[in-house]
């Protein structure tokens, strides 16, 4: 019985450390964007706000990498909404799943100037916008 306990000891912290590794580097693997090496990187963030609106059928959804966006709301409650790309919109560069860590934009997306992050009662809906301002 004691060595049961032993190796049980020994085995779940290493399952646990091995799973976390995997869900890192799988996580790493989906979502990099490479950088832009002609891109400047602002380091004063401009931020939009850290919590949106409960979006309304399948509004905050169809936020694709490529698309462009006008916030139509406030900067404490965005309101944003899908637009040809042209002059005052942010492109996004990345869309970061299942997070409400806007601060994963400057490692991932380093190019990025704005983050919005939407963040729904059920986490793994919640993701980031890594958005650049054209």
């Amino acid at each position: 019985m004691i060595i049961g306990l032993v190796v049980l000891f020994l085995l779940c912290p290493c399952l646990g450390l091995a799973g976390w590794a995997v869900w890192q580097v799988a996580d790493n693997e989906t979502s990099v964007a490479p950088p832009a090496p002609t891109a400047p990187v602002d380091p004063t963030r401009d931020p939009l706000p850290t919590s949106a609106p409960t979006p309304t059928d399948d509004e905050g959804d169809d936020f694709a990498k490529g698309d462009c966006v006008v916030n139509d709301g406030t900067d404490d409650d965005a309101e944003l909404r899908k637009v040809p790309c042209g002059p005052n919109t942010y492109e996004v560069l990345l869309r970061i799943p299942a997070t409400t860590d806007g601060d994963r934009c400057e490692i991932l997306a380093p190019q990025a100037t704005a983050n919005y992050v939407h963040d729904n009662s059920v986490n793994l809906l919640d993701y980031v916008l890594c958005l650049k301002q054209r």
